[in-house]
């Protein structure tokens, strides 16, 4: 079974999140030089979670690092056909809805902070979150990612 990392759209994912995340902040999502390969593998394994979805009516994650799965307690799979309104519990999801709605306006919002949800109910609160709008080569609009290192299981 081939890694996650090494799928040719894990791949150009991996490259969109830096150079968007570059785009906006002005700062590196993983410092260094890295060929595309390379910092999907590094982006994969990171000490951070990172999750991503599309553009959907109801958008779907179409991506989540090794943190991420582990965090939301799901595989690739699972993750991958999840819709984002889910990774939130039902009465904050008004709340997650508002801060996408920012990071639409503005590009990027630092230092979020909220209350998730793992598949198996277990939730969880994340701090000093990023969520930054995901840009294709052309500048099109193409998704949105959050990464987080802080988190506490409640």
């Amino acid at each position: 079974m081939q890694e996650i990392w090494h799928h040719a759209d894990v791949i150009a994912r991996s490259q969109i999140f830096a150079r968007s995340f570059r785009h906006w902040t002005g700062r590196e999502l993983l410092p260094g030089n890295f060929s595309p390969a390379e910092l999907a593998e590094k982006l994969f394994h990171a000490p951070f979670a990172l999750v991503a979805h599309g553009t959907e009516a109801d958008p779907i994650l179409h991506y989540g690092n090794r943190a991420a799965l582990d965090l939301w307690e799901m595989s690739w799979a699972e993750l991958t056909r999840t819709p984002s309104r889910l990774t939130a519990e039902p009465l904050l999801r008004e709340e997650r809805a508002r801060l996408l709605a920012a990071v639409t306006a503005n590009g990027f919002i630092d230092n979020y902070s909220g209350i998730r949800i793992a598949q198996t109910g277990r939730r969880f609160r994340i701090a000093q979150a990023t969520v930054w709008n995901l840009l294709a080569a052309d500048g099109t609009f193409c998704g949105q990612a959050a990464t987080f290192d802080r988190w506490e299981w409640l």
